[in-house]
């Protein structure tokens, strides 16, 4: 599915570089590396505040918690995203409310958010899913209507770029009072082990994560509330920034694999490309197919026995996963989430894909549908 040691070999020299003078250095945790990232990755987002942790899903948690919400305050999420999304919202006490999503975008539904509102709802954590944006324009827009806190899930979106109706373009995280991302290894932006990082524009929250993430203390053994440990190492930070320069050379592939994709999939009656959100770029974390009147479960096995990957992301909703069963749920309550789960599959997307990989994966993926 990703193909991260070729992209390695590009970009070798200077990775090695970076993690050598973290070595050399000794400063392995909260080193200069870490400054040195965050700044640039303040210039490339414009972002405010970046403040970086140990993974993406201590990013959302930590985004919460310095919220101030109360167990059981409710918040809105999409039910068709990877589970950390709800998975921190009951880890802190708060209730989940899940809602269906867009059948073309897969992002979470405008409509449904709206029906989800009641007097105990505090946020809303719309998920960037695969790669855009979601409609974030009227997202903001019933946030101030309603005064919720928006922390967007940009885990699978960095250099997503969103443009208002008013023309003002902002990059994924940086729209809602919080933003979150993951730097796994094979995010756009991916290191060699975890990390995640936090972007805000206000200041006092800026502040608050920053202690939140430190063990609740704004000044050294001076506990002021109970927080977490996390942070990212200055290894991996040496990483990221070696690989910053590149993320939109990164993305310009994914979106020529991408392109590759739509134009050979466009006119088969059993296969429908992602759609698009109309306001936001695609930087294509994954290509995820909707697989019509097809049995996607042997077309991905059929696919493995000629060394093609492809992934289901992600088989169960939010709603009928065993850890999150709740009596207000039930099957067919979220149509689009469950129509998806049964019909998605994912392929290959990486920045390496070349002409004849894309040929042989099209030329496989049509061949097998058609039979």
């Amino acid at each position: 599915m990703v193909d991260l040691q070729t992209q390695y070999q590009h970009i070798k020299a200077e990775v090695d570089k970076g993690i050598n003078e973290v070595i050399e250095s000794a400063a392995f945790i909260k080193g200069p590396k870490v400054a040195q990232f965050q700044a640039n990755l303040e210039e490339y987002t414009g972002a405010k505040h970046v403040i970086t942790v140990g993974n993406g899903t201590d990013a959302l948690q930590i985004a919460l918690m310095a919220l101030g919400l109360k167990p059981g305050d409710e918040v809105i999420t999409p039910t068709f995203t990877f589970i950390a999304t709800a998975e921190v919202v009951a880890l802190l006490g708060l209730t989940p409310v899940v809602v269906d999503v867009d059948w073309e975008t897969m992002n979470i539904s405008i409509e449904g958010i709206r029906k989800a509102i009641t007097p105990k709802t505090k946020a809303i954590v719309p998920v960037h899913l695969f790669g855009q944006c979601a409609d974030m324009e009227q997202i903001m827009s019933i946030a101030r209507e309603y005064d919720l806190y928006v922390v967007e899930d940009a885990c699978q979106a960095i250099g997503a770029e969103y443009t208002f109706s008013t023309g003002v373009k902002r990059q994924a995280g940086t729209m809602g009072h919080i933003g979150c991302t993951s730097f796994f290894p094979s995010k756009n932006l991916g290191c060699y082990g975890d990390g995640g990082a936090i972007f805000t524009n206000d200041d006092e929250l800026a502040q608050k994560m920053k202690a939140v993430a430190n063990h609740g203390c704004f000044v050294r053994y001076h506990h002021d509330f109970v927080g977490v440990n996390s942070r990212l190492d200055s290894i991996q930070a040496a990483i990221l920034d070696a690989k910053l320069p590149h993320l939109n050379e990164y993305i310009a592939a994914r979106q020529r694999a991408a392109a590759y994709y739509d134009k050979a999939f466009a006119n088969n009656a059993h296969i429908l490309i992602p759609g698009r959100e109309a306001a936001s770029t695609h930087v294509y974390h994954q290509y995820t197919l909707r697989l019509i009147n097809v049995n996607r479960d042997a077309v991905r096995e059929q696919l493995a026995a000629l060394d093609i990957p492809a992934m289901i992301y992600y088989p169960i909703p939010l709603h009928l996963q065993k850890a999150y069963q709740d009596p207000r749920y039930l099957p067919g309550d979220f149509p689009v989430a469950e129509r998806l789960a049964a019909c998605v599959l994912s392929l290959p997307m990486h920045t390496e894909l070349d002409e004849e990989q894309l040929q042989y994966i099209t030329r496989n993926v049509l061949e097998i549908i058609n039979k």
